[in-house]
């Protein structure tokens, strides 16, 4: 029978953690109940470096409940490596690990359905949204966005999926084989290949508190997907200098003939804009390639993702 466990990032979850732990748990009972997993079987909630009172909610419920464990980091290390670090943990006891955020905005009833399908042989289970009626316009066309920027910019992605998956013991050792410290596990899992399965499921609203990722936490994880998982930005620094040198070869041509047919009374505003231009191009390039510059910094030092302070389990 399959030891399942649920990893939970838990980022100041103080108002909400009340409601998914009850949620969450029930379900856990239920399948447990039904004999689809086994008793070993735990909800496993990761506090990554609270500053409210998520850690002692989480101390409370394990100590009422023999279905809740409970992972400290020492520090604030990001959603990402939190729930790295939840995985690779939960990976040690379960067969099968289940990652989902504590707001409980994604269907806990689409894991009857992952499980089906790692049943059927399946190590990567992703959960996908079906539709996106609940969000506001500017939501859905940013996020739909965020997904589709993405992909033209070469990263390998899920379309409308998050971090809602379940993943095999053997798909989360060879996760553990990904050496960068710089983590999109977005676009490092579907790396993995495997055989795999999508379940459709409708996002409900949050149940209480603020969303982790607001419009400017997007783009810093989208630029963060694409310099970690892609060169593309790079290779347009090379074209685009590549098509400036062609423009500076034609403006070179026609200064000559200009000269030579006496016509040398050039425009005051050609002059700024080129300097402007040509300016802000070397910023921007100088820009992209100092931001790989720092993650290979970064990545050189070797330093951990995460440091567990206390493990309840």
């Amino acid at each position: 029978m399959t030891t399942l466990y649920i990893a939970v990032p838990c980022y100041n979850e103080q108002e909400v953690l009340p409601e998914t732990s009850a949620r969450l748990i029930d379900k856990m009972q239920a399948l447990i109940d039904g004999g689809k997993i086994s008793y070993d079987s735990r909800v496993l909630f990761i506090d990554d470096g609270s500053n409210d009172k998520t850690w002692e909610i989480i101390q409370r419920l394990h100590s009422e409940n023999r279905l809740a464990a409970g992972l400290k980091l020492s520090r604030n290390r990001g959603h990402q490596n939190a729930l790295f670090g939840g995985l690779t943990v939960a990976g040690k006891y379960a067969d099968a690990v289940i990652s989902i955020d504590a707001d409980l905005q994604d269907d806990i009833n689409a894991i009857d359905l992952m499980l089906e399908n790692f049943e059927n042989g399946c190590d990567i289970v992703y959960g996908v949204r079906s539709k996106r009626d609940t969000d506001t316009f500017f939501k859905r066309v940013t996020a739909e966005g965020f997904y589709r920027f993405l992909k033209f910019m070469g990263a390998e992605v899920v379309f409308n999926h998050a971090d809602y998956r379940l993943m095999s013991k053997r798909a989360i050792e060879e996760l553990e084989g990904f050496g960068e410290v710089n983590l999109f596990l977005r676009g490092i899992v579907p790396m993995l290949g495997f055989k795999t399965a999508a379940v459709e499921y409708e996002r409900a609203e949050r149940l209480a508190g603020k969303s982790k990722y607001p419009l400017k936490k997007m783009l810093s994880l989208a630029w963060e997907g694409v310099t970690s998982l892609s060169i593309k930005p790079i290779r347009f620094i090379t074209v685009l200098g590549a098509a400036v040198f062609i423009v500076s070869i034609i403006m070179l041509i026609y200064s000559l003939i200009s000269h030579f047919i006496g016509n040398t009374t050039l425009g005051w505003t050609s002059l700024i804009v080129s300097i402007w231009a040509i300016g802000g191009l070397q910023l921007l390039a100088i820009g992209i390639i100092g931001e790989y510059l720092g993650k290979i910094y970064l990545e050189t030092k070797r330093r951990p993702r995460f440091i567990i302070d206390k493990f309840l389990n």
